[in-house]
């Protein structure tokens, strides 16, 4: 019988032993339990960080595209002032190619010469020896020696626009010295030539003065045609 006893409380002493493992194992896993809801949250918290990129992506887009569109705009200002200083630099040329003065002795190169026809006549000639295009109005004006009066000036030959001369170019004029059928009388040795402006108010520029071809007569009638383009037409007066 003490025998018996001594079993009984051994195994009443093993089992309490079990019963108190097991809730030791149960505790452990509790224990791991709770310890795994954190990884649930950090998990949960990097998915949500996760699918926050995309939508970061999103919103710098927008800044992206603005500036792409400010670089573009950027670029379209700078080629558009390219391009107007190229307007400009083309236009300051222009001008200077369409710049326009009046024909002067100061930028012209003057001379008088005999002609065989018709008789009684010389060649005025004006050559346009500036960089710009110059404008011979009206006529020559025209003084013989010590004359206190210009020649007077066929009317009849005004052509129906002004010679405008490029650099290079010449302008003609004749002189009639008989005048209408008269025969010329009075010796000249002199001429000197002015050139009308604009508003034919008087001459402009220096004057030229010239040595008459030897021989030359003069007399009251004699007279001067207005500038013309070519030889030719002066010399039909």
């Amino acid at each position: 019988m003490r025998n018996l006893r001594f079993r009984s409380a051994a195994t009443a002493t093993t089992t309490a032993l079990v019963a108190a493992l097991a809730l030791t194992a149960c505790g452990q896993s509790d224990a791991v339990g709770a310890a795994s809801k954190p990884d649930t949250t950090t998990a949960s918290t990097a998915s949500t960080a996760s699918t926050s990129t995309p939508k970061d992506e999103a919103t710098e887009k927008p800044q992206d595209s603005t500036g792409e569109n400010a670089q573009t705009a950027s670029n379209n200002n700078s080629s558009s002032s390219s391009s107007n200083k190229a307007n400009s630099k083309g236009s300051g040329g222009n001008k200077k190619s369409n710049a326009r003065t009046t024909c002067t002795g100061d930028n012209t190169k003057v001379t008088v010469t005999n002609v065989t026809r018709p008789i009684n006549h010389l060649l005025v000639t004006a050559t346009n020896t500036g960089s710009k295009n110059c404008d011979a109005y009206y006529a020559p004006l025209l003084g013989f020696d010590d004359a206190q009066s210009v020649t007077q000036i066929n009317e009849d030959s005004q052509p129906q626009a002004v010679v405008t001369l490029s650099p290079g170019q010449s302008a003609y004029a004749s002189i009639a010295l008989g005048g209408g059928d008269g025969s010329p009388t009075t010796a000249a040795y002199k001429l000197s030539v002015s050139f009308s402006g604009r508003d034919n108010q008087g001459s402009v520029g220096s004057v030229a003065n010239l040595t008459l071809p030897k021989g030359t007569k003069t007399n009251n009638d004699t007279s001067v045609s207005y500038w013309q383009a070519t030889m030719a037409d002066a010399l039909t007066w």
